[in-house]
């Protein structure tokens, strides 16, 4: 059972099922994902319909230890992403499950 999705499969599918170059399919696959990052980081929030909506949140800094050493580190604040799914993605992923 595979686990991953990779770009390089993601080029395979537009490039078996729409019939452009793989050329053109990867660069159409790695237009789409900076339009959704340089989107995300200039609004923070970006709604994909149907999908479901990453947004950025900003993570405070805090003290971390590490389990190893017992030594404690700050660790700094920073963003991270989250998704939200739709009620129709949770809906489809559902009734797949059903079956």
């Amino acid at each position: 059972m595979r686990v991953n999705l990779t770009k390089k499969d993601l080029v395979n599918v537009v490039y078996m099922q729409i019939g452009f170059s793989k050329q053109i399919s990867e660069s159409l696959i790695e237009e789409f994902f900076s339009l959704i990052i340089e989107n995300l980081i200039k609004e923070g929030k970006i709604k994909i319909s149907k999908f479901g909506t990453f947004s950025l949140r900003l993570k405070k800094s805090r003290i971390g230890r590490n389990p190893k050493t017992k030594e404690k580190k700050t660790i700094s604040k920073r963003n991270v992403v989250l998704f939200k799914p739709s009620k129709d993605f949770k809906k489809y992923v559902n009734f797949k499950n059903d079956n």
